[in-house]
């Protein structure tokens, strides 16, 4: 048991001096890592005074050894020793020498760094010029265009600016989106769309109030162009050589390119139609003067010559629709406002320079295209007022020559004279052709005067038909229509103011009612004269309608007869009007008054003037005379003025009551059956011879027979005379 434990003794020992050799290994192989391992391997073995002793026995051994190295190598350490000595001298030289070079390299090595220093600064800015040359090379590109754009912007010159505008966005700025200018720019983008639009408005509105201006200046190009006369000046003239329509180009294309082209069509339509409402306002006083016609049209011609060069150059700006709905607009104003003034012109010629306007207006805007019809078919209209216009100053030439007329049968001393008078009227008699000078006429100047007015009225009538495009026999129609109004209307109208006019006299009255039987007689030759102007153009014309002037002449002679015969009355109530009578008187003078004489040679020398009115003209005026002269001898006779009648006093008024008698029974006017004027003195007769012979025995004894000599003698008369 004690070898046992013996034993087991050596063992443990020999494996605590292996391990322990081991662990010095480590320590002396390893690096100082493992350090910690072998104490801690120590320590954890609780055998670390051993370990130190084994520690201590080797370091021991390690001294040995180090001690018999430093004895074997002594000598050479000892010689080596020496040498080191010797070298150190040389080491010292060598120290300063380094130290020297070292100096110097350390200066060249600081000049050699600050020149690096440089190299790399300037190797920085070299690399930031090519940067910089890199982005300029990109950069300037966007700012020459954008310089190119603000230049445009300056010139004005709008749309090639939107185009670089559109360049600048969509090419140029992508490429330096990354520089804080790009973004400027295109912030500056839409500012400089709106200024273009902005400033491409304000263009057109210039322009708008430009062509305003020259509206009528274009109007007046193209009526002369219309009515080809050659103007120096405005030979090769038209619109676009008066005005400058690039605005309205330039602006059309710049909407169009901002997506705004419906706007600005809507714009410069509202603005033109507000112009065309304009141009239609005819001056106030436009019917004075055929200037304000002239320059109402050109307006009017100027405004739609604009509006088809527009609608001919830019495309879309205005449209077929939009024209015919401006000028239909236009049509109907134009008509009210020509219908208006027209209805104030008061001048014949002016109203032809109208109608010369008016057909000159509206052919030029037909060679435009435009539908004129209605404007023509107006002319129509104002050819009626035109002859009214006619009409109304033959009025004042009809007054005229009836004022100047003397109303004597004209008279004509030489054979030149008597040829101006049937050159003017045509009167044709064998008689006065045979008659030796001075010669008279059967009727006074009027009728000449008077028939060479409405020859030149038909004339007139004419030069407003020239040109208006109508058929000869619609011209024809309106000339008989025109002729037989101026006849029946104005020439009746004249004659029955005339016939009226309370200065003519009895003698005058007689003449007008002779020159209107020639009047009568000559309206056949009205009929020819418009024949033969027609027939020029048509050949033989075969027109039925005849003229109503015999009618008129034949009212009118009416009237003068009428007229005759109450101035008749008139003058014989004024003659006894002059009767005084004595009816107290005893006896009688013996002969007739002198009124009443005065009274029958009055009508004597008026009857003598009846020789050239018809017959039946005379006869009634003589009956008239007649039957008046018995009623109001009648009528003094029975007055209630007269209270008293002496036989003197009326066997004086039976003198002139004879007078009355021996008239009527001289026949003054040729025709008359025996007996006929003394018919109407009878009553007057029977009652003075009954009242002078006092037969009253007779009177009552046949009152009421067919055979009584005093058949006409009335009872109630011969009861207030028998009374007085």
């Amino acid at each position: 048991m004690v070898e046992s434990k013996a034993d087991t003794t050596s063992e443990s020992c020999t494996t605590g001096r292996l391990e322990h050799e081991h662990l010095l290994f480590e320590l002396e192989t390893s690096d100082s890592s493992s350090v910690g391992l072998v104490l801690r391997a120590i320590y954890d073995g609780d055998e670390h005074e051993k370990f130190l002793e084994k520690l201590d026995a080797r370091i021991s051994d390690h001294d040995r050894e180090i001690e018999k190295m430093c004895n074997f190598h002594y000598q050479g350490f000892i010689d080596c020793i020496r040498e080191l000595l010797q070298v150190r001298s040389k080491a010292q030289k060598l120290k300063n020498e380094v130290t020297r070079t070292d100096q110097e390299l350390q200066e060249t090595a600081k000049r050699v760094l600050q020149r690096a220093d440089e190299l790399v600064k300037y190797g920085h800015i070299q690399s930031n010029i090519a940067c910089t040359i890199g982005s300029l090379s990109v950069c300037l590109p966007v700012l020459d265009v954008y310089a190119k754009l603000m230049e445009q912007m300056k010139e004005r010159r709008y749309y090639p600016a939107l185009k670089t505008i559109e360049q600048l966005e969509h090419t140029y700025l992508p490429r330096v989106s990354q520089h804080r200018f790009a973004q400027s720019m295109a912030v500056c983008i839409p500012r400089l769309r709106d200024r273009i639009k902005e400033a491409s408005l304000s263009e057109l509105k210039d322009f708008l109030e430009n062509i305003r201006k020259h509206s009528g200046r274009i109007g007046e190009v193209a009526l002369s162009h219309g009515c080809k006369r050659e103007l120096d000046q405005d030979e090769d003239m038209s619109a676009q050589d008066l005005v400058d329509f690039s605005p309205v180009y330039r602006c059309h294309h710049i909407y169009s390119v901002l997506g705004a082209r419906d706007t600005f069509e809507a714009y410069y339509r509202q603005q033109r139609k507000h112009q065309a409402r304009l141009a239609l306002q005819p001056p106030t006083n436009m019917h004075e003067t055929s200037d304000g016609y002239r320059k109402y049209f050109a307006e009017i011609v100027g405004f739609f010559v604009v509006e088809d060069h527009v609608f001919n150059t830019a495309s879309g700006l205005v449209n077929q629709a939009y024209l015919d709905q401006v000028w239909e607009n236009a049509l109907s104003k134009i008509t009210v406002a020509l219908r208006t003034h027209s209805a104030y012109c008061t001048e014949a010629n002016l109203m032809l320079e109208v109608k010369k306007l008016i057909l000159l207006f509206s052919e030029t805007l037909r060679s435009y295209g435009y539908h004129v019809d209605p404007v023509h078919n107006l002319l129509l209209e104002i050819q009626e007022h035109y002859n009214e216009i006619l009409m109304k100053h033959c009025v004042q030439t009809f007054r005229s020559i009836f004022d100047d007329d003397s109303y004597h049968p004209i008279e004509v001393a030489t054979e030149e004279e008597y040829q101006k008078v049937v050159a003017i009227f045509p009167f044709k008699d064998e008689a006065l052709e045979q008659a030796p000078f001075p010669k008279k006429f059967p009727f006074s100047r009027f009728v000449p005067g008077i028939f060479d007015e409405v020859k030149e009225f038909i004339r007139e009538c004419l030069k407003f038909s020239e040109d208006l495009n109508v058929s000869q026999t619609e011209v024809e129609d309106m000339v008989r229509k025109a002729t037989n109004l101026l006849l029946t209307r104005t020439l009746g109208g004249c004659l029955s103011s005339l016939i009226k006019k309370p200065n003519v006299g009895l003698l005058q009255l007689i003449q007008i009612t002779i020159n209107t039987n020639y009047l009568e007689d000559a309206s056949v030759y009205l009929e020819q004269f418009i024949s033969s102007i027609f027939n020029r153009y048509c050949g033989d014309s075969h027109h039925v309608a005849k003229l109503q002037g015999r009618t008129m002449f034949k009212d009118a002679r009416k009237d003068a007869e009428d007229q005759i015969y109450e101035q008749l009355k008139a003058k014989i109530g004024e003659s006894l009007e002059l009767a005084h009578y004595d009816w107290l008187l005893v006896d009688p003078e013996g002969q007739a008054s002198n009124y009443m004489m005065d009274l029958i040679a009055f009508l004597n020398n008026v009857f003598q003037a009846f020789t050239n009115l018809p017959d039946k003209v005379a006869q009634t005026a003589c009956m008239t005379a007649c039957q008046h002269l018995a009623t109001s001898l009648l009528n003094i006779l029975t007055s209630e003025d007269v209270k008293y009648i002496s036989m003197g006093a009326l066997q004086q008024f039976n003198l002139d009551v004879i007078q009355c008698e021996q008239f009527a029974s001289s026949e003054p006017v040729k025709g008359f059956k025996e007996g006929v004027l003394q018919m109407f003195f009878v009553e007057l007769r029977q009652l003075l011879d009954l009242f002078m012979a006092e037969d009253w025995s007779t009177y009552f004894h046949d009152h009421g027979k067919e055979t009584s000599r005093y058949l006409r003698v009335n009872p109630s008369l011969a009861l207030l005379l028998l009374e007085k």
